[in-house]
């Protein structure tokens, strides 16, 4: 029987705002399960753009800018903080962060089998209610509404605690939940079929690798927008071509690569990438997003939309059970952690810096050696 002490190392947001709101403790409660929760001995917890953005409030309608490169509160004056979660409702704090949780179930609260004791797992951070599952008041994440995996131990209910069978360790598993289901969703929404061509923006980043991988699996053809540094990674990750996100006229360097429009476009990056995408689709062509890393204010000419019969598409709440579906590719080898690099738990911050600065490709993660 594992030992469970009664304090742990956590990192602790307390308020909205910059780096300074994370704080490290090593005397923190740890969490006891609820009836039908298991407790985690959490091994690594990824970083994604939903810890960012909730620290920051940048969630809040009133912001229209980017995140800076501090991950400051910098350019978030106008934030708020009333509606600063991913559902545009208070954050309660302190809370802990981290959605993207790899470990093992140390023990179980009522009415959870103590077989599951010992088990492998990885955490699904989609928290479904009853009703209607896209609705945000039937759903919560995993480290926004309630306390997360950015500590030595976690909570979380069972059905959310997804066994692995994997080689791959923990800090690889824990650079997949998050990015994996917002990709597998990004790409769902767009019915992607064999054969089409897709461009996908931010395809450095955790999603981005993601959605190439899933994409190729689907027998797809991929063009990644992403920095010139990044590009020999991404087609030795199977990309047919990859632009430099900075070129002036990027809908005709798509279309030069293609042979003429794309299919389906699957953007994270927003800004002044969203137009040439739009422009880039041919004749009903589907449009699917997911972020706006790059600033959430387009301008945008209707008549694209109008006039093409373009399908366009946002993927937040992923539907119940594709997370365990997604599992399987995992366990199968289908898909390849992209690991960029670990931090220790105490160096939470410094970590988030480093996803902030996007000069990784892939994703960050903490681990708690």
């Amino acid at each position: 029987m594992t030992s469970i002490p009664e304090t742990m190392r956590a990192v602790v947001l307390v308020g909205h705002g910059g780096l300074d709101k994370l704080e490290y403790h090593e005397d923190w409660p740890t969490p006891t399960p609820a009836p039908g929760e298991v407790l985690i001995k959490v091994g690594a917890c990824g970083l994604n753009n939903t810890d960012i953005n909730t620290r920051t409030a940048w969630y809040s309608r009133t912001v229209t800018d980017g995140i800076t490169d501090a991950g400051s509160m910098c350019g978030f004056d106008s934030a708020d903080e009333a509606t600063g979660s991913w559902s545009n409702t208070p954050l309660t704090f302190p809370r802990i962060q981290g959605a993207d949780v790899a470990g093992r179930i140390v023990a179980v609260g009522e009415n959870v089998s103590s077989s599951r004791i010992g088990q492998r797992i990885v955490i699904d951070p989609w928290l479904h209610g009853h009703g209607d599952w896209h609705l945000p008041e039937n759903t919560g994440y995993y480290g926004s509404e309630c306390d997360g995996g950015f500590a030595d131990y976690t909570t979380v209910r069972a059905d959310n605690a997804v066994p692995v069978i994997s080689a791959l360790s923990d800090a690889e598993l824990a650079s997949f939940p998050t990015v994996l289901t917002t990709a597998e969703h990004l790409v769902w929404r767009t019915g992607l079929q064999p054969g089409e061509w897709v461009v996908i923006t931010g395809a450095s980043g955790g999603v981005g690798t993601t959605a190439i991988q899933l994409c190729l699996a689907r027998g797809a053809q991929v063009i990644g927008v992403a920095s010139e540094a990044k590009a020999r990674t991404l087609l030795d990750l199977g990309c047919a071509a990859v632009i430099d996100r900075n070129v002036p006229d990027l809908e005709n360097q798509i279309r030069a690569v293609a042979g003429g429009p794309v299919d389906v476009a699957l953007d994270v990056v927003g800004g002044a990438m969203f137009m040439p995408l739009i422009n880039a689709l041919r004749q009903r062509g589907r449009y699917s997003t997911s972020g706006a890393i790059s600033g959430p204010m387009v301008d945008f000419d209707l008549r694209q939309l109008v006039y093409k019969d373009i399908q366009m598409t946002g993927a937040t709440i992923s539907p119940p059970n594709l997370f365990p579906r997604a599992v399987r590719m995992i366990s199968s080898g289908v898909l390849k952690p992209m690991l960029a690099a670990s931090y220790p738990l105490r160096d939470l911050a410094k970590a988030q810096e480093a996803f902030i600065a996007k000069k990784h490709t892939g994703n960050i993660v903490v681990t708690m050696e």
